[in-house]
């Protein structure tokens, strides 16, 4: 919540990223047929709107004023001219309403394809991605930006083409009626083109900065609403406040600017139009009235008060679509800034993995080696390589190493159960840490060196203070992140090789900060395994001992949670976390702080169904409460991203060094 960086925070642009309307475009082409529908509508629309302008010269000229007057006149041709008028009006009626119906499921359908794509690309992004993007910022675009789009392609795009094709059929109309009264038009129209240019520049400028802005403040909201128990507790409120009003400040300045300067615009086309049409209106009668004649492309002739008329028509025709497409650029303009940020989450790199060990279920046979895979469970998972790939590329890979790390290579692959061929290999949870040297930041390393080994089903503790690099280890075994130097070798594979989807497969992980979603317990307890069946969730339930507090719940396993289970305690949130975990089945565990948030009397019961779920599985316990890895086969004490001890609970005791000091509270974990 911290406002220290956000007043040096500017826009990263003025204007949309280039590439973003050819980009929007290609999405709008996968309706080309339908787009050519609706143009070819806009344009008799348009055509019908200048046709009926310019049939007003030969109505009053032909068909009123000659009936002025006359005794008893023929009516017949003035209502033919009249019904001819009416159908040019229903055509073009009809039109419009048709090209609006279309543009609907055009506009729906694109927003649909970009949001499917956009959150599709989502999910294949790092988590480096939303450990340094605001969540806030993120839901803006799929929220703000996808709503400037649609009404950018529901009302601004088509709008536009109707206005600058109803222009265009007016200036023709004007030239056939009269060439003088046309340049007369356009020199007007030149100026006034002057004056929406400066008008939309301006707007649109501050309108890319409202969107950013906006994205900017809804982070914001978000983080608060999240931390308002934090906020209260720390009696934050009117810092908070503060800090909102800070970054809502820089998003009403925008915004005013922005709408000031675009609402400006329409009312000072308005107005210069009217001021054309008196213009029009006083030359074009004072040239009737003197008898001057008048030339346009369809020959010369008499200025008549019908000529009259239509120009004036026309003259609102062409000029009112001036302040339409000027005011519908503002709205591409937001919405082309609503884009470009759209695209900039879509161009974010992915994850990469170049990994091509696979993970399988196999029959294993009596001799112990030979593996079938299967696809059905067996009780045994092994890795499989590609079909090139007999191991020998990784012993050789392996010989290459410099010093201890070749030989922890080779003892580990030593030790790997493979098959005959060579392209499978047991999993049995042997991991080894070599060199291993990383920082989220490579120039700030958070881990120095680490070297150590987890045999297969053996329980491993991390201890240590915050910030020791407990959490960060984890990370790196299931290549949240990839390490800058030394190695990590799974079952004698280095972990790089592996397919991530694969190794997080074989890696459950139960953290401190729960994470639930809207559905009922059961289906959180299934997102572990979504093909577990009822009876599978209820005993992995049983195993964790929420089953208890699970039944007392209004609806059993049946009770909708909502908000991240906000009425349950931090407790059953993480039993229930413990369950989904256990339903998973993993080969491998990682535990991060998993009882933490549970009582003392609780976590004894929680315990021994972790026991039985860790029974024959490697296991990384991740703990403050050294009471939990007592247990353990295997602690390490870290301190600054290096490992200053290790042993068992036993002998760390008996060596009276830091692991002593923290267990007897003689040292602080801070």
């Amino acid at each position: 919540m911290s406002d220290g960086s956000f007043k040096n925070r500017k826009p990263r642009l003025d204007k949309a990223a280039p590439g973003t309307t050819r980009r929007l475009l290609g999405y709008l082409m996968a309706y080309r047929w339908q787009m050519v529908v609706i143009v070819v509508c806009i344009i008799i629309s348009a055509g019908a709107q200048a046709a009926s302008a310019f049939f007003l010269q030969p109505l009053i000229d032909h068909y009123i004023l000659p009936l002025v007057g006359v005794t008893d006149p023929d009516w017949g041709p003035l209502m033919r001219t009249l019904i001819l008028m009416g159908c040019l009006y229903l055509v073009g009626t009809f039109c419009s309403w048709f090209w609006n119906w279309l543009i609907v499921g055009v506009e729906q359908g694109t927003l649909k394809t970009i949001r499917d794509q956009m959150f599709a690309h989502q999910q294949e992004l790092p988590i480096g991605f939303f450990d340094t993007h605001e969540h806030g910022d993120t839901m803006s675009r799929y929220t703000n930006d996808t709503d400037t789009l649609r009404q950018a392609i529901s009302q601004s795009f088509p709008q536009m083409v109707s206005s600058v094709l109803s222009a265009l059929a007016a200036l023709i109309s004007m030239l056939l009626l009269s060439i003088p009264f046309t340049i007369l038009t356009l020199v007007f129209a030149a100026v006034l083109i002057v004056v929406v240019r400066v008008l939309v520049t301006r707007s649109g400028r501050y309108f890319v900065h409202q969107q950013r802005y906006l994205g900017q403040v809804n982070a914001f909201v978000e983080e608060a609403v999240n931390g308002q128990k934090v906020i209260k507790v720390f009696n934050h409120e009117e810092a908070t406040a503060q800090a909102f009003e800070a970054r809502n400040e820089e998003l009403f300045h925008a915004s005013a600017q922005a709408n000031t300067y675009g609402n400006v615009t329409m009312p000072v086309v308005g107005n210069m139009g009217y001021l054309l049409y008196v213009i029009l209106a006083i030359v074009g009668g004072l040239a009737g009235i003197a008898g001057m004649g008048n030339v346009g492309l369809t020959g010369k002739g008499p200025l008549t008060l019908g000529t009259i008329v239509s120009l004036l028509t026309l003259s609102r025709s062409f000029i009112n679509p001036i302040g339409q497409v000027s005011m519908q650029f503002n709205m591409v303009m937001m919405a082309l800034a609503g884009a470009s940020r759209i695209f900039d989450l879509m161009d974010e790199p992915v994850e990469s993995d170049q990994g091509s060990v696979s993970l399988v279920h196999v029959e294993l046979a009596s001799d112990g080696r030979t593996m079938t895979p299967v696809d059905y469970e067996t009780g045994h998972w092994a890795w499989k390589r590609a079909a090139d790939d007999d191991g020998r590329r990784s012993l050789e890979a392996a010989m290459k190493l410099p010093g201890d790390a070749r030989d922890v290579a080779l003892k580990a692959k030593d030790q790997a159960i493979t098959s005959a061929d060579g392209r499978y290999t047991l999993l049995q949870g042997d991991v080894r840490f070599t060199d291993v040297g990383f920082g989220y930041d490579p120039k700030n390393p958070v881990l120095h060196d680490i070297t150590w080994f987890a045999k297969p089903g053996q329980k491993v503790a991390l201890v240590g203070a915050t910030g020791a690099g407990k959490t960060t280890i984890t990370n790196l075994i299931n290549r949240f992140y990839d390490i800058q130097q030394g190695q990590i070798l799974y079952d004698g594979i280095d972990v790089r090789n592996i397919r991530k989807p694969d190794l997080r497969r074989s890696l459950g992980v139960v953290l401190q900060d729960v994470n639930l979603f809207t559905g009922t317990v059961l289906d959180n307890i299934r997102y572990g395994r979504l093909d577990a069946t009822d009876e599978e969730c209820i005993e992995a339930a049983r195993m964790t001992n929420a089953d208890s507090f699970i039944r007392m719940l209004p609806q059993g396993y049946q009770t909708v949670l909502e908000g991240d289970g906000s009425g349950l305690s931090q407790g059953q949130r993480q039993l229930i976390s413990i369950a989904r975990a256990a339903v998973a089945d993993p080969p491998a565990m990682i535990l991060d702080e998993a009882t933490s948030s549970i009582d003392t009397r609780t976590e004894e019961v929680v315990q021994r169904g972790m026991d039985a779920l860790m029974q024959g599985r490697t296991v990384f316990v991740i703990a403050h409460r050294l009471s939990t890895v007592r247990n353990s086969d295997v602690i390490m004490v870290l301190d600054h991203g290096r490992i200053i001890e290790r042993g068992n609970h036993d002998e760390l005791i008996a060596k009276r060094g830091e692991y002593y000091q923290l267990y007897t509270g003689a040292l602080e974990l801070e």
